[in-house]
């Protein structure tokens, strides 16, 4: 088996009213969160699908269909830690992860430093392995009409003895 393995996420969901806006198992305020099934922190979303590409595990909605009643309103640390537990069976670990927020608001800049400690501790990784940037997408299409939010997310995992 190869030691190192890279994957690729992404996520994306509408911004609508009436929603907590949580990203990165961190609430924010705001007037808008995002819609889905489970709480839609695209964030651990994207997390989760690198994740589980990266160890060949297919996807998120594979594991934690959008149609199964357990998963509705699910706080989605609980979802990363599970694909976390997943990965530690096959014996692979995290090297790192590196993610992309695009949304035009809110700015999320104040609130990275504690989303990479709650991350770190659903992963129980250190801080320092997982990396948090954001962009806006410039007022173009549907996030920059402030009616979405993406995230993008590449995790390096390795296999351990």
């Amino acid at each position: 088996m190869t030691p190192f393995r890279i994957g690729f996420g992404f996520d994306v969901h509408q911004l609508v009213k009436g929603r907590k806006c949580i990203l990165g198992g961190v609430e924010i305020e705001h007037s808008k969160g995002p819609l889905g099934h489970s709480d839609a922190d695209v964030l651990i979303h994207a997390i989760c699908d690198a994740l589980l590409g990266a160890a060949g595990m297919r996807d998120i909605g594979f594991h934690f269909p959008n149609n199964d009643k357990r998963f509705k309103n699910i706080d989605s640390t609980v979802l990363l830690k599970h694909v976390c537990d997943l990965l530690n069976e096959k014996k692979f670990a995290t090297g790192n992860i590196d993610c992309t927020l695009v949304l035009e608001e809110p700015k999320v800049n104040p609130h990275i430093p504690s989303m990479k400690k709650k991350l770190s501790e659903v992963m129980a990784v250190e801080e320092n392995k997982i990396s948090i940037k954001a962009t806006t997408n410039e007022k173009m299409g549907f996030i920059g009409k402030k009616k979405g939010v993406a995230a993008y997310a590449v995790a390096l995992i390795y296999a351990v003895s």
